[in-house]
């Protein structure tokens, strides 16, 4: 099986965390492709930074070799339904993945994100998931996305703290982290909260391998149809539906 992790920011040591957190978990027999965007925002912390990050996306869903299943890396979700309209192989936002599996494991979640900005798109995700009922509270850290990486930072303290809050304020009894860039930190806080701590690239990777293995596939009934042929113009011409690059299935050689 064949999971192609796509970090639609264009920060190549976020991806090579990302990508160590995904094959820690994938089954043997599972080849993980993990790829950078090549255009788009270096991290992605508001709704500019999702727009723009989208069409980088888009390409690493285009280009060969195909896969069986693909994960976008960020919390946001960003450009879900529109990569699931291009190709009939699934495709799983880390978020979607990451609220999904805290229910299976408890009945109250809160969700531990980095900055504030994020945490209201957050929300809107959680209304957007139907999670309402089962997420307690989105938290924000104000930690930007890229100090995650620096070993200098207080970034790993924060996230624990915040994660102790969120345990007495609102009774949470399990954490999903609101981050790609926090995919290292699950064994870290899950050892010290004594609770189940929800990586959501760990998640996608192993509800990939299970859809996949059930031999399931996008539906192409609806609106996850491939796109309508129209003209593109602009700086997105070549993007048009039905031109041979986007458009079915087949032209998209994934699935």
């Amino acid at each position: 099986m064949r999971i192609k992790l796509i970090n639609p920011n264009t920060t190549g040591s976020m991806t090579d965390l990302i990508a160590a957190a995904a094959r820690s978990v994938a089954a043997p027999g599972t080849e993980i492709i993990a790829a950078t965007s090549r255009s788009g925002p270096a991290s992605i912390e508001c709704h500019f930074d999702e727009a723009m990050s989208v069409v980088g996306l888009i390409d690493e869903i285009i280009d060969a070799p195909a896969a069986d299943a693909y994960v976008i890396a960020c919390f946001g979700d960003p450009g879900l339904l529109a990569a699931r309209e291009i190709t009939d192989a699934p495709v799983f936002g880390i978020a979607e993945a990451a609220m999904h599996a805290a229910t299976f494991v408890s009945t109250g979640f809160s969700v531990v994100t980095t900055l504030e900005r994020t945490r209201i798109i957050t929300e809107h995700l959680v209304r957007n998931y139907g999670m309402e009922h089962q997420c307690r509270r989105v938290r924000a850290t104000d930690v930007p996305v890229l100090e995650l990486e620096r070993p200098e930072s207080n970034a790993r303290a924060t996230i624990l703290a915040e994660c102790e809050r969120a345990l007495v304020e609102d009774q949470s009894s399990a954490i999903v982290l609101g981050c790609a860039g926090m995919a290292d930190l699950a064994a870290y806080l899950e050892d010290r909260l004594q609770i189940p701590v929800i990586d959501g690239v760990a998640a996608a990777v192993k509800f990939a391998e299970a859809i996949v293995g059930m031999g399931l596939k996008t539906s192409k009934r609806g609106d996850l149809a491939p796109p309508l042929p129209k003209i593109y113009r602009g700086k997105l011409a070549s993007y048009a539906p039905g031109n041979g690059l986007v458009g079915s299935t087949t032209s998209l050689k994934a699935g």
